[in-house]
């Protein structure tokens, strides 16, 4: 059983972003949109539904016409596979290197892998310059660019904005970062925020970067991108969901549940 955490980039245009998730029915478990980044996280079930909101996304974006804070390169920018109850990682690069290798044939789309040889970091600093496709054509597709395809555990993204300048909130961003975060700072026009990947999210969750933070600054509010495992959010006590933007629906055990 493997999830797929598409990031497409679009996040501004909610019935554009809704059109290319009901391509996939009920493989879709969650979809959130940033309209700041301009990035859309469509949380799906299985390998075939990464590939129709991949179909709809290249037909239906251009990247030429992209505008967000986020860092992307492609118009379907990451399409990471993660292994759930029953899988492990090699299903998860197995279908990785499937999609990778459809995606280049049918849509010519260069693609990156990333997973247990090199982190998406590497990816994006490579991608074209030191790092060329592993996939597909050698250079960009003209208005869709190209695709960082991976195999990974499950991880949390999770933002927290604060009552800080950008200069403050990148200190901080700094400070948390190792090997179980990787964090950013950004100036949105919703206000100054650092955005964080919990990549070891039961060594480090949500609580334990909030506090981080909460310590150096005031924290205006959190927001979870997505989903997040059952086991990370049993570690956080209930009183502190609301507090955190947690909770028990927004877990991908749930959203599997509800599924079937």
């Amino acid at each position: 059983m493997l999830e797929c955490v598409v990031n497409i980039s679009e996040g501004r245009q909610e019935a554009l972003v809704a059109a290319i998730a009901a391509s996939v029915g009920a493989d879709l478990l969650d979809v959130h949109c940033d309209p700041d980044h301009n990035r859309s996280v469509l949380t799906l079930f299985g390998e075939e539904a990464p590939r129709a909101v991949t179909i709809e996304a290249v037909a239906r974006l251009d990247l030429r016409t992209h505008e967000g804070a986020h860092p992307r390169f492609g118009v379907v920018d990451v399409v990471p596979f993660v292994p759930l109850a029953g899988s492990d990682m090699r299903d998860a690069v197995a279908a990785r290197d499937a999609f990778a290798g459809w995606a280049g044939v049918t849509l010519d789309l260069p693609c990156f892998l990333y997973g247990p040889e090199r982190d998406l970091p590497t990816v994006r600093r490579g991608a074209f310059v030191t790092l060329t496709p592993d996939r597909g054509p050698s250079t960009p597709h003209p208005t869709a660019g190209a695709v960082a395809v991976g195999a990974r555990p499950p991880l949390v993204a999770y933002n927290l904005w604060v009552d800080e300048p950008v200069a403050k909130a990148a200190e901080i961003a700094r400070s948390l970062r190792g090997r179980a975060v990787r964090a950013l700072a950004f100036a949105l026009a919703s206000g100054v925020q650092v955005s964080c990947n919990l990549v070891e999210p039961e060594e480090v969750g949500p609580a334990s970067v909030y506090d981080a933070v909460a310590a150096q600054a005031r924290v205006e509010r959190a927001e979870l991108v997505g989903l997040v495992p059952e086991s990370v959010l049993r570690a956080v006590p209930a009183h502190r969901w609301e507090e955190l933007d947690l909770s028990e629906d927004r877990t991908i055990e749930a959203r599997l549940a509800r599924r079937s």
